[in-house]
């Protein structure tokens, strides 16, 4: 299992130094981030990408509302080799129409991504999963829409707060998804009471335990109220100390099914 770090969590520290921020998230010890908005900054990312040993399996970008090709082509140059849509707001997920629409063009985007040797994704906020579609999760259903080749990434805190046991939602998608989101904290709306992963309520070793075919686990924040270096830093010490004894894990797990219910 590796772990990834969202660069959105120190967007902050990357507008003011995105070099010294690579360089100070290597020293932390991450090898692999997960950039956003890199089409804009491709040269810069792939010079501070090459200094620090850092790659770049997935990514996050735009691609329903910006140029496919510029993405892809920027993709390349960092080696990314799956670009996810991070964000279509609530309204896009309430009637069934709209979702087969929003489907049928990220399979074209997969299409595209394709030619570049690039494969497409998704992933969900809390209201793909709040909103029912036809018996089912708005994800759920866009996910039964979508062609095999386009995978999921999966924020396992945001499913949880939109109504689901994250666990249980990853074992119903199986092998669509290749990465999730982890985070942690009290399961509500406040971004600014995320945790570092393992203290919270998210139940963070029986959700690893529940995606099959994890390629990345990517650490998170939407917003921190302390210093957000030491956020990822301890969620990534937390992962690498690696899953606690089964009667700690067994009280942890019953502990966070309740939380989410």
């Amino acid at each position: 299992m590796t772990y990834s770090v969202q660069l959105y969590s120190v967007r902050d520290a990357i507008d003011a130094d995105l070099p010294g921020t690579i360089a100070r998230l290597a020293k932390i010890g991450y090898t692999q981030v997960e950039p956003y908005n890199f089409a804009a900054r491709a040269d810069d990312l792939a010079a501070a990408f090459a200094e620090h040993g850092i790659t770049a399996p997935t990514a996050h970008a735009p691609l329903l509302s910006a140029d496919q090709d510029e993405i892809f082509a920027a993709a390349t140059k960092l080696g990314i080799g799956t670009v996810i849509d991070p964000y279509l707001p609530a309204e896009h997920w309430q009637d069934a129409d709209t979702i087969r629409d929003t489907a049928a063009r990220l399979n074209a985007a997969a299409k595209k991504g394709a030619e570049h040797g690039i494969r497409v994704g998704y992933h969900n906020h809390d209201w793909e999963l709040s909103s029912r579609i036809e018996g089912t999760t708005a994800l759920e259903f866009f996910a039964s829409l979508l062609d095999p080749e386009v995978v999921l990434e999966v924020d396992t805190y945001w499913a949880a707060v939109g109504g689901e046991d994250p666990a249980a939602l990853l074992t119903r998608l199986g092998d669509r998804v290749v990465a999730i989101h982890i985070k942690d904290g009290p399961v509500n709306q406040d971004k600014q009471a995320q945790l570092p992963a393992g203290q919270g309520e998210i139940g963070i070793w029986r959700v690893l335990a529940a995606a099959k075919s994890l390629e990345v686990g990517v650490v998170e924040f939407d917003d921190y109220a302390g210093d957000i270096f030491d956020g990822v830093a301890a969620s990534l010490a937390y992962l690498e100390a690696g899953a606690p004894s089964a009667d700690a894990q067994a009280s942890v797990e019953a502990g966070s099914a309740e939380a989410v219910r």
